[in-house]
């Protein structure tokens, strides 16, 4: 939980230094004064004196409305949080002897993750006997990461562990989504469309 920026903030009689660098109420610098002088500009604005930098040396203050200013803070903060996206994993396991419709059923859930920004962590087990086929295990998955590789790549691959294969993949950047369209394009026009673009370009 964020710290309510009230409590760790100095105003007025708090600020407890012998001289400060001021700033004025509409931003002018004032410079370096005694921090008295300081809390009597700030009353005679009718305004409170904040410190806004209080690891500089001197601490920085400010004349302005501390409401207003705990206001616009706390917006921001809000903002920001909205920005940051939470990146879950998403595990999806899959066996070597899964049937095509179960794969697919698979396949599409994993693109939907990571379309949506969230990692996939893919899983196979091997039960028994079942470790005998694990070339076909690992052809299923490898045929999975290219049935996403629009989409996603492989972020870490920690192969064979036991009886256990995983793998994690990661969503694909706007940028590397972008390019490889370019060039898929590129491909299904042909040379000499290619060449035509480029010379009406020029």
């Amino acid at each position: 939980m964020a710290q309510d920026p009230s409590k760790y903030i100095r105003i007025n009689e708090k600020i407890r230094v012998p001289q400060v660098r001021l700033i004025g109420a509409t931003g002018e610098q004032i410079g370096i004064v005694p921090v008295k002088e300081a809390l009597i500009r700030s009353q005679e604005a009718e305004l409170d004196l904040v410190e806004v930098a209080p690891e500089a040396n001197p601490p920085v203050c400010r004349i302005m409305d501390f409401g207003k200013y705990l206001y616009a803070l706390n917006k921001k903060e809000k903002e920001s949080r909205k920005k940051q996206k939470v990146i879950d994993v998403k595990e999806i396991k899959l066996s070597s002897k899964i049937e095509e419709h179960d794969y697919q059923t698979k396949m599409r859930n994993g693109r939907r993750f990571l379309e949506r920004g969230d990692k996939v962590k893919l899983s196979m087990f091997f039960r028994g006997r079942e470790v005998q086929y694990k070339q076909l295990g690992e052809r299923i998955l490898n045929r999975f990461v290219e049935d996403v590789a629009d989409v996603g790549e492989i972020e870490r691959n920690d192969g064979f562990d036991g009886r256990s294969f995983l793998m994690y993949l990661m969503p694909i950047s706007h940028a590397k989504k972008k390019t490889a369209l370019e060039t898929e394009e590129k491909k299904e026009k042909g040379p000499d469309n290619a060449k035509n673009e480029n010379e009406q370009s020029s």
